[in-house]
């Protein structure tokens, strides 16, 4: 029963999480991209502090170490991810199921930066050729036009992979610091510094609140990101790390691009492309070089 409810969960997750960009594109079309992602983080703090709360002795970071973890967390996990991330799919030519499949690169750009930040770890010759397949991937995805590189969308879907990249930098900063402070309490208190930072960055871009269009689909894509992809999905996750292991779980993000292309074809009305595709299994072929020794040793016997 063990085993079937933690498979559920992981789809779950994989649902959740893959839906979600298609909330995100759907949601554009009512809020200033940056001030969304602060308003859904205004919101989603807030549940995972409750939740902190109830599950951790002390929920408050102690420390420079502790609210350093927080800092890197607020500015690069939620603010810089975020900011990078709606922008980007604001622009029409990225689906949910492209920008789903650019984020899936984050697994192995967190290898790569691993290799830079923590000295213990070396990136092999087929490390690279790894990251390269990749990053091969991303570039069939951006189908970049040489005499207009700026056009059909390869600034946007750009955009989208330097959300990526700030993803995966900040959960290796983290855990090269070593703070040892617990997980909620991070995300907590780094969504709710992350969304006044995102707050801030709106501000600069000149987004106000006077530009929101409050319909019933402004709020729903609101809540669903708010409570449903970033309050339950964060309680499955911390569930499934704790049965899984950082390995496994990073295959959310090959899966969740199935869902965000499910998704965003039955609520949006979003095509599926052969470039989408073949970008998908570019990027798992490079995740499964890059990772090879840890899929191997985490397969059953």
């Amino acid at each position: 029963m063990s085993r079937y409810r933690t498979t559920l969960l992981f789809l779950a997750l994989a649902a959740i999480w893959g839906s979600a960009f298609m909330a995100i594109n759907a949601g554009l079309a009512y809020f200033p991209p940056v001030l969304f992602a602060a308003l859904r983080f205004d919101v989603a703090g807030v549940v995972m502090l409750g939740y902190a709360v109830y599950t951790v002795d002390d929920p408050i970071p102690r420390g420079r170490r502790e609210w350093a973890d927080v800092a890197i967390g607020a500015t690069l996990i939620i603010a810089g991810y975020h900011a990078f991330l709606f922008i980007g799919e604001s622009d029409p030519a990225v689906t949910s199921a492209i920008a789903a499949v650019i984020v899936g690169l984050s697994p192995v750009l967190t290898t790569v930066f691993a290799r830079v930040f923590l000295p213990s770890e070396r990136l092999t010759l087929i490390g690279v050729l790894g990251l390269l397949v990749g990053l091969l991937g991303v570039v069939v995805l951006a189908a970049p036009d040489p005499g207009n590189l700026t056009g059909s969308g390869t600034t946007a879907k750009f955009l989208v992979f330097l959300a990526a990249a700030s993803f995966a930098l900040g959960s290796v900063l983290t855990r090269a610091l070593d703070s040892g402070l617990r997980i909620e309490t991070m995300e907590a208190w780094s969504m709710l510094v992350g969304a006044a930072l995102t707050h801030l960055i709106a501000v600069a871009l000149g987004e106000s609140m006077g530009a929101i269009v409050w319909t019933t689909e402004a709020v729903l894509a609101l809540g669903y990101l708010a409570i449903v992809a970033s309050g339950l999905g964060f309680l499955i996750y911390f569930d499934l790390l704790d049965r899984l292991g950082p390995i496994e779980i990073n295959l959310v993000s090959y899966v969740a691009p199935v869902f965000a292309a499910l998704s965003g074809w039955l609520v949006l009305d979003e095509g599926l492309t052969l470039t989408t595709i073949g970008g998908f299994l570019l990027i798992c072929a490079g995740f499964a070089i890059v990772k090879r020794v840890a899929i191997r040793d985490a397969l059953p016997k």
